[in-house]
């Protein structure tokens, strides 16, 4: 199963689309969004463009969390599950975490719980080790002081796949 790692987006709607766009057409079900969504229009926007499973954690810049979660719970975003600071997850038996910042993020991989932790907020994209667990910033989808940047997980091959939204093939819906 492959599974999509977008952080920090902050509101730049274009970004999302070409993305978002790209992960329908190539049948991608699960979206890891490691926070600062920003807006909670913008989280309302991703939902309704993605039709798949969104995870999210807050980031340092989700000011208006409140929102967000009444969206929710009025079911106007069906298909986004919160987790707070942190989240896990386990898909095709890889155990998953997934938060904002860097420090808790090694935290999280230095446990020797997870096989892989993602992470955001430095809008620099990368994958290091510690011990056996991978962790991976898939950059910022904004592109905001780095080019605009996701991930792209398989869990049936292990692979990781940085994409570069300005190289992204347009949807010929």
């Amino acid at each position: 199963m492959k599974i999509a790692i977008v952080s920090d987006s902050h509101d730049n709607l274009a970004t999302l689309e070409k993305a978002f766009s790209y992960l329908n057409k190539e049948g991608i079900k699960t979206v890891v969004h490691c926070g600062d969504v920003c807006a909670p229009g913008t989280l309302k926007e991703i939902s309704r463009l993605f039709p798949g499973e969104i995870h999210l954690v807050f980031g340092n810049v989700d000011g208006d969390q409140y929102s967000m979660l009444k969206a929710r719970e009025e079911g106007k975003l069906p298909n986004v599950k919160f987790y707070g600071d942190s989240g896990e997850l386990d898909i095709d038996g890889r155990r998953i975490a997934f938060c904002h910042k860097p420090l808790p993020a090694q935290g999280l991989a230095a446990s020797g719980k997870y096989d892989l932790v993602f992470y955001g907020h430095t809008h620099q994209p990368g994958e290091e080790k510690t011990g056996k667990c991978r962790l991976v910033n898939p950059g910022t989808l904004a592109g905001m002081f780095s080019k605009a940047t996701f991930a792209v997980y398989d869990t049936k091959t292990d692979k990781l796949e940085l994409k570069l939204v300005e190289k992204l093939q347009e949807s010929k819906n």
